[in-house]
């Protein structure tokens, strides 16, 4: 009886552990966004998904679980993988508005799979894989980053355009301040290529960032590229 018993206690804390590791807390989301005609025009290039070329909009990049010292959970839970059956009925939107741009082509099943094992099972405490995917397709059409900056004038035309105006359109938009990220094209050019709004722990409503990304490498003038 007393071996049963020890086994018992063991077996009820491995479970107890196992849940705080599952359930690892965290303070906000980075929804992040990115321009294609950005992640293209680089010297690394892109591939486009077999259902051809994505519309000129921004993509999801992800939904990111953020603590407000700047760390992050990540690969939270091996033991729930990302199952396609669970987004079937999303599987439309995430084409068109979370494409895969890597190479070689993909259909997106890999970039999300990706997001949801290394991200989205950090936040299966609040959000399930579906409702994972639900909240960043919400979020993309609440923010609408492309008609944000179309409304202050600023368009992927390859033009250069202040980063101030670009951050004050989109918070004028959406009413917070984003983190904008950029990169270079293959003549050296900085651009506009990721935006980061915060979320609070629901998914569901943009908050003002308590800590601001690294690596953002943005000059006061920065291209906006076509696609």
């Amino acid at each position: 009886m007393k071996s049963k018993g020890s086994l018992l206690i063991k077996l009820l804390i491995i479970q107890y552990l196992s849940s705080l590791f599952v359930a690892q807390n965290f303070d906000f989301f980075y929804f992040v966004q990115q321009w294609p005609g950005s992640y293209c025009d680089t010297s690394q290039g892109c591939c486009y998904p077999p259902t051809g070329k994505p519309a000129s909009d921004f993509g999801i990049h992800g939904l990111w679980p953020n603590n407000n010292d700047g760390s992050y959970p990540s690969n939270c839970d091996p033991n729930n993988p990302f199952n396609q059956s669970e987004v079937s009925d999303l599987m439309s939107s995430l084409e068109t508005n979370w494409p895969s741009l890597a190479c070689p082509s993909s259909d997106g099943i890999s970039f999300w799979t990706h997001e949801w094992d290394k991200h989205g099972t950090c936040s299966e405490s609040v959000l399930d894989e579906h409702d994972y995917f639900q909240a960043a397709l919400n979020l993309k059409n609440k923010t609408n980053l492309l008609q944000a900056l179309a409304s202050a004038g600023i368009n992927p035309n390859g033009e250069s355009y202040n980063l101030s105006d670009i951050i004050n359109a989109i918070n004028q938009s959406d009413g917070f301040t984003p983190s904008i990220e950029c990169n270079d094209d293959e003549s050296g050019n900085n651009q506009l290529y990721q935006v980061y709004m915060c979320v609070d722990t629901s998914g569901s409503n943009l908050i003002e960032c308590s800590v601001s990304p690294t690596g953002a490498n943005c000059a006061n003038q920065i291209t906006f590229p076509a696609f």
